[in-house]
């Protein structure tokens, strides 16, 4: 049985879960989210918590056993609290400017690169070198800041670049002299 799948999702105050046929759908005070669940799946909620079976031994109905908990997992945790990720820009002249809902960032390029979010996710600058991208769709909020990493990746010699808040560039030594 998978670790994950068999382990129980425990509903929050202010968290409704309803399963409609092949989707679970999850109401909260952040928003609503679908999650279409697989047929070889099944899922029924007991008083405060979801639990997710499966209903053969196939090895493909096993790898989505884990799956479609993680997945309604998530959705649970988006609506009660959201999901938040940080991007730090480093380098000499980055910057980033916020721009009504969108973010316009200035760098190394010859013109500013203008990024306007997906709906129900939500950019935020700190001052001139930390965006905060929120949302309570783990799967948008990810998105979105792939989208603005893409942008700059860091790189492997100076380390400048998009990066996310916790990541660690590996650098690379550069040309040894002769």
């Amino acid at each position: 049985m998978s670790r994950i799948g068999r382990t129980p999702i425990t509903i929050p105050q202010g968290v409704t879960v309803t399963v409609t046929g092949k989707s679970v759908v999850v109401k909260g005070t952040k928003g609503e989210l679908i999650v279409e669940i697989p047929a070889k799946i099944a899922v029924s909620v007991e008083g405060d918590s979801v639990q997710v079976t499966r209903k053969n031994e196939e090895k493909h109905t096993k790898s989505l056993h884990g799956l479609v908990r993680s997945l309604i997992n998530n959705s649970i945790t988006g609506v009660a609290e959201g999901f938040k990720k940080t991007l730090k820009l480093v380098g000499t002249g980055y910057r980033a400017k916020a721009q009504g809902k969108a973010v316009e960032l200035s760098v190394g390029y010859s013109h500013p690169v203008v990024i306007t979010p997906i709906d129900g996710v939500e950019i935020k600058v700190e001052g001139q070198d930390t965006v905060h991208i929120m949302g309570f769709d783990k799967q948008k909020v990810g998105q979105v800041a792939a989208i603005i990493r893409k942008v700059r990746p860091p790189e492997p010699y100076k380390g400048k670049g998009i990066r996310y808040e916790d990541e660690v560039v590996r650098r690379k030594q550069g040309k040894a002299a002769a």
